[in-house]
């Protein structure tokens, strides 16, 4: 018994591949994958990031190499499912991070072209990257894909409406593909993290009025930390969460079923 608790969350063996990858929740994830036993491709925008990224894990003893990609060209998203595939033959995670936020403001000042960037980083490029990925995927009859949504495209949004709208899409994404490649053994989820210390986020901590009324209405009393969502990614990587597939996970310290008191 305690054998097979110990392998719950074992990936040894495993090849992970995570865009965003060079810091916040993306370097965190990269991380507690590693940690676990997976071999995993650090990929962002920056070449000279994701070669000192997957460095500072490998001194660390974990089994890691980066590469550069920008998510909304079509032919580099290409190339790092290629070259992931040549060195190592398989992926069996994948973790779709990359991200922006976009203009914060009005929703009926957003652009075409701020809608059509914001949709194709936040949205178009994992559904690129799910299809190039799962068809392997599905031929081994396994596989995990991990979609970062957020609790904005839960709720309505005054400020980030934009942003809302393309992680909405991703945790229908990933309804969506459950039921298409479930019957091939490929899981797909969505997490949902609420307000975490990342540099994404440092704005928004740094706001002493927001933050007095956002803890407020959080049952926890603070916001999350990194390795809190990288958990669970290791979760739904791993054989614990082998039978989920179709979820959005929130994680939030409580925030969106708060009434506030």
């Amino acid at each position: 018994m305690k054998t097979e608790a110990r392998s719950l969350f074992d990936l040894s063996g495993h090849v992970a591949l995570i865009t965003g990858a060079t810091s916040g929740l993306g370097f965190a994830t990269a991380t507690a994958l590693a940690t676990q036993g997976a071999t995993v491709i650090v990929s962002g925008l920056d070449e000279a990031a994701c070669s000192e990224t997957a460095t500072r894990l490998c001194q660390s003893g974990l089994n890691a190499f980066g590469i550069a990609c920008d998510v909304s060209d079509q032919r580099q998203v290409e190339q790092l499912v290629g070259e992931v595939l040549q060195r190592h033959g398989r992926i069996d995670t994948l973790v779709c991070n990359a991200g922006i936020q976009g203009p914060a403001g009005p929703f009926s000042n957003v652009t075409d072209d701020t809608w059509l960037r914001v949709m194709e980083v936040n949205l178009h490029s994992a559904a690129r990257l799910t299809s190039l990925v799962i068809p392997g995927m599905a031929q081994r009859g396994a596989g995990s894909v991990i979609l970062m949504s957020s609790i904005a495209g839960l709720r309505g949004n005054r400020r980030i409406g934009l942003y809302g709208i393309s992680k909405a899409g991703l945790a229908q994404l990933a309804r969506n593909l459950a039921v298409e490649w479930g019957p091939h053994g490929v899981r797909v989820n969505a997490i949902s993290p609420g307000l975490i210390r990342t540099p994404f986020a440092a704005e928004l901590i740094a706001d002493s009025t927001f933050m007095s009324r956002r803890l407020s209405l959080t049952p926890l009393r603070r916001v999350g930390e990194p390795h809190e969502i990288a958990g669970v990614a290791v979760m739904l990587a791993s054989p614990a969460g082998g039978f989920m597939t179709g979820q959005n996970i929130v994680v939030d310290g409580g925030t969106t079923i708060s009434d506030g008191s």
